[in-house]
Formats: C-alpha cells, structure tokens, sequence
C-alpha cells in the first residue's frame, strides 16, 4: 500500500478518529497515514519480522501474529474498522478470516488485486499469466496463492451473511465504479456483518 493514492482511497472509508485493526499491515504506512491524518489509534498484524520492524520505526503499534492462526485474541466489535488491504489472497483461510474481519470490527475493509481486470483476462486469452503493477510476480514465485475477482468476492460476501456498505474499482488510484470487474485493477469492499 505504498501508492498514496491507493492509500488516501482506502482512508477516505475510515471515520475519523476510529480504532483500526490492521490485519497484514505491512511496513505500517497505511495505519500511519491513518493516524497522523485521522486521528484513528489501533494496532497493525503482521508476521514478517522486517515489516514488524519497520511499522515499530514508524511509530505504529504491531503485534506479530500469522493471521492463518485466526483472530481469537479479539473480542467481537473491538475495533471500529478492521483492514484487509491485499491480505485476502495471501491466506489459506480466506473465507474464515472474512467473517473474523466482520466479527472482530463494526465494519470490514477488504481490497485485493482484482485478477478479473481487462489487462490481466488480455495475458490469460494470449496464454501467460498476468505481470503487472498490482500483480508483480511470475506465477512461480508469486506470494498470492489465490486469485479473485470484484464480482467472485460479492458472491462470497452474500455467502457469509456479510452486508455490502461500498464497493468500486481503484485504477492508478482514482474510484471505478463503473464495470469495476472489468476497468479495475483493485476491488474496494466496505462490508459488515448482517
């Protein structure tokens, strides 16, 4: 999440002053954007000892947890708003950790890499996987090991008994909300639990 403009959408979502759970936080920029322009508290979870490292030197509270071993240390709504910003497609449990998001947090925000955008079906219909600015890697040493789309994670939404607030495409950081599936290499999902 170090493009600013991905970063300002995704905190334009958040209320002011709101306690955030980071979950996958990275090297802490997004929750630092957060608080330093928001005036929201919270803590970051992320498993990589250099980005633990690097949220600390940030100034941003973590705590180092593999989010696969689930959220059972939180109550249920304990945070205003609990963050997944290109942590879903990195997780074994996806589904599961769907619904913690939603239980742990009065609101859910989920963005992933939206692997139904016109540039990515273009490389499969020509017969390579994809290579771009949000999907960097070759398909051997990519990090992700699920893919999905704007409109598969709305099916696995209405699946969970999980109400959609907001949904849009981001494409070099401006809104989609027009054929988002299609125009938007990041889906944005605002949810909570029904």
């Amino acid at each position: 999440m170090s493009d600013l403009l991905i970063l300002q959408a995704i905190a334009r979502l958040v209320p002011q002053g709101a306690r955030v759970l980071d979950l996958g936080c990275g090297d802490g920029a997004l929750l630092a954007y957060l608080q330093q322009h928001k005036g929201c508290t919270g803590y970051g979870v992320e498993l990589s000892d250099a980005n633990v490292h690097a949220c600390v030197q940030r100034g941003v509270n973590v705590i180092q947890l593999n989010l696969d071993d689930g959220l059972n240390m939180f109550a249920d709504q304990s945070f205003d708003v609990v963050l997944q910003i290109d942590t879903l497609q990195h997780l074994r449990n996806a589904e599961t950790m769907l619904r913690e998001t939603a239980r742990v947090g009065k609101i859910g925000i989920v963005a992933f890499p939206n692997f139904a955008h016109w540039f990515n079906r273009l490389s499969v219909l020509q017969g390579r996987m994809p290579v771009t600015k949000r999907l960097p890697y070759q398909w051997y040493d990519t990090p992700n090991i699920r893919v999905g789309t704007f409109a598969d994670f709305g099916d696995l939404a209405a699946k969970n008994n999980l109400q959609v607030l907001d949904a849009f495409g981001l494409q070099h950081g401006q809104e989609v909300r027009l054929w988002p599936n299609l125009m938007a290499g990041t889906a944005v999902y605002k949810l909570q639990r029904s």
